[in-house]
């Protein structure tokens, strides 16, 4: 490590600033529920299913520095990874906006800017991973529209239709009507959808899709990270119910995401302040909602969420003195 390299460590250590390079470097503490999150990790990559956990602490307890340390892990484990917080813009009642925050914020290993145009680039329309990510998108999404949109992306050469296209993949939704037209242009014969698209209905369909295309560019998975998803307290009833419904196919696991790991971190207080202080579990059952059984088996998910102790003195003690060596190399 380089003197600059210290200094940068030392300062956001200074600052309280959550930062990947300090979850890199201070990753000893907590080995009980690292050893948890790397062994899901571990069979979601090796066995090529999904799964997810949610962990719990306490404000300033480090929940945040847990998040980047283990997004540093899924990169050294070649994953691609994704880190947001929920927020009003970043709401987990509307998927179709946590995609696009989502995708805005996913890093490739080994690329230091966020995104993945670098990649799809170098793929070719007849290449083995353009076929199965067509087929897969023709044959098992619930809407046909990234099969026309993936088609389209690889054979044209207009940048405009290029940057609408991709802009597609990273949740700017291109409206059908451009969709067909784009299509006609290139391949000169109409695109026939077999369901209509709609952002507000199909858009797990743009998560289930990105989860293959990682897999296909040659990434041994994907990690999704969620920080303070205790913010979804704050969210209406009826909104936190759906909130509830779409965190489900990410914690149970849903076999239409491949490779694909999410790590939900949310405040310790979230159980007594918002699942009791609000009655959620009467609300579930007032809603006649067809999706009780997943909005419930989330609830009793953070009920029952490992939750961040305190470090004991010993591991103060090793971090400390950690710290002590990163100061020492910083600054002479």
């Amino acid at each position: 490590m380089s003197n600059f390299e210290a200094r940068h460590i030392i300062e956001a250590l200074r600052q309280g600033v959550p930062s990947r390079a300090v979850g890199h470097y201070f990753s000893e503490a907590r080995p009980g529920i690292m050893r948890k999150i790397t062994d899901a990790m571990n069979r979601v990559t090796d066995e090529g299913y999904s799964q997810g956990m949610i962990v719990t602490g306490r404000y300033g307890e480090g929940k945040t520095h847990l998040l980047n340390t283990v997004f540093n892990l899924a990169h050294d484990g070649n994953c691609a990874v994704s880190l947001v917080s929920l927020s009003k813009e970043t709401p987990m009642d509307k998927p179709y906006l946590l995609y696009q925050k989502m995708i805005a914020n996913t890093y490739l290993p080994r690329h230091a800017q966020p995104g993945f145009s670098q990649i799809l680039e170098g793929m070719t329309p007849n290449s083995p991973a353009a076929s199965n990510l067509q087929l897969f998108a023709v044959g098992d999404l619930e809407t046909d529209k990234l099969f026309y949109v993936l088609k389209s992306y690889l054979n044209t050469q207009e940048e405009e239709e290029r940057f609408a296209l991709l802009s597609d993949l990273e949740g700017d939704f291109i409206a059908n009507a451009q969709l067909r037209r784009i299509y006609r242009r290139i391949f000169n014969i109409p695109a026939k959808f077999n369901t209509s698209f709609s952002k507000t209905k199909h858009s797990m369909d743009y998560f289930y899709f990105m989860s293959r295309l990682f897999k296909e560019l040659g990434y041994a998975g994907w990690v999704i990270l969620v920080d303070e998803a205790e913010l979804i307290g704050k969210l209406g009833k009826k909104a936190r119910l759906k909130a509830y419904q779409n965190m489900y196919p990410f914690l149970h696991g849903d076999p239409m995401l491949t490779n694909t790991f999410t790590l939900f971190a949310l405040s310790s207080s979230y159980a007594e302040d918002v699942i009791d202080g609000k009655h959620e579990f009467d609300n579930l059952e007032e809603s006649m909602s067809e999706n009780q059984d997943k909005a419930r088996y989330v609830l009793n998910a953070m009920m029952k969420a490992p939750e961040l102790l305190p470090l004991t003195e010993e591991e103060i003690r090793q971090t400390l003195l950690r710290v002590q060596e990163f100061h020492a190399q910083a600054y002479d």
